[in-house]
């Protein structure tokens, strides 16, 4: 890279709603995940894009979960695919998947998927939709890191949020000999060279597209929970579903989920916080990055 990325320190906002807006006017957000033993990780992303502001979500998951992970997120829709002997979504539900993409502005693809073979190929061909933000998290980026040069077809708009370990798998697919600790430096080299927004989490977040780079300075360790990034994933999908560019509503995103955990901590304590506590705190979050 021939220069060193802008440092942003500004937040994006939201736009206020208009008198007579309608729900389909704040993007249709499909989350695409769930097995069976991992029901709450898609509800938990699809009840964060209901919060972040989306108006209208669907849960795409395998068809032997379906009734377990729509009764967590009752304000979503859902729709079975086929699954499989393990409880995945099957390589069978790619055309099916491909057709529900297509009906949806932005897609969020991987909390509570599991990995396998045919998941690696269906996340393949999301990513060949043109122009389409796709917000990957979970086992959607360990089923992406052992796909081969993804990015050589990739035609969507892609934000990655890994964790350091899913991260350390990203940069090896990728070819990247770079130490995950040296955080600011990983995350711009993984979005030089795939062309995706990448969330790098974990304390001060780092939010990077290669020409601008953003650490977050909201978030507390009481954050370290289980579903705590299914939130943030669904989050980043309603940002994006409500007109912000991928690096914009990621780095809005990362502000808004540190400053939903911060009031979770500051009214229970950061060891009792949970994800379900990030999602009661998120509208006065976001209360905070919405223009008047």
């Amino acid at each position: 890279m021939s220069k060193s990325p802008v440092r942003i320190r500004q937040l994006p906002k939201l736009t206020r709603r208009a008198c007579d807006a309608h729900k389909g006017d704040f993007g249709r957000v499909l989350v695409v995940g769930g097995s069976v033993g991992m029901v709450g990780a898609p509800a938990l992303a699809a009840n964060a894009a209901l919060r972040g502001g989306s108006g209208l979500v669907k849960i795409a998951c395998p068809s032997i979960a379906q009734q377990a992970i729509a009764t967590l997120a009752p304000c979503a829709t859902s729709q079975p695919v086929a699954s499989n002997a393990d409880g995945l979504i099957s390589g069978k539900a790619r055309a099916d998947l491909l057709a529900l993409a297509d009906q949806h502005d932005v897609l969020a693809v991987g909390p509570g998927m599991g990995q396998s073979a045919e998941l690696r190929r269906i996340i393949a061909s999301l990513l060949k939709l043109p122009d389409k933000p796709v917000v990957i998290d979970a086992d959607g980026l360990n089923n992406l890191a052992a796909v081969r040069s993804w990015w050589r077809t990739c035609r969507a708009s892609a934000v990655l949020t890994p964790h350091p370990g899913e991260m350390r798998r990203l940069l090896d697919g990728a070819g990247l000999k770079i130490n995950v600790t040296k955080r600011e430096a990983a995350a711009i080299a993984l979005a030089e060279k795939t062309r995706a927004v990448v969330v790098l989490k974990g304390a001060g977040t780092v939010v990077t597209d290669a020409a601008r780079v953003y650490v977050n300075r909201t978030g507390n360790p009481g954050m370290a929970t289980a579903g705590s990034g299914d939130v943030l994933t669904g989050l980043v999908a309603a940002v994006l579903a409500q007109g912000l560019e991928p690096f914009e509503a990621a780095v809005l995103g990362v502000w808004a989920h540190g400053r939903a955990g911060d009031l979770a901590a500051a009214a229970k304590g950061q060891i009792a916080v949970i994800a379900t506590d990030l999602l009661d705190h998120l509208p006065q979050a976001l209360r905070t990055v919405t223009r008047r």
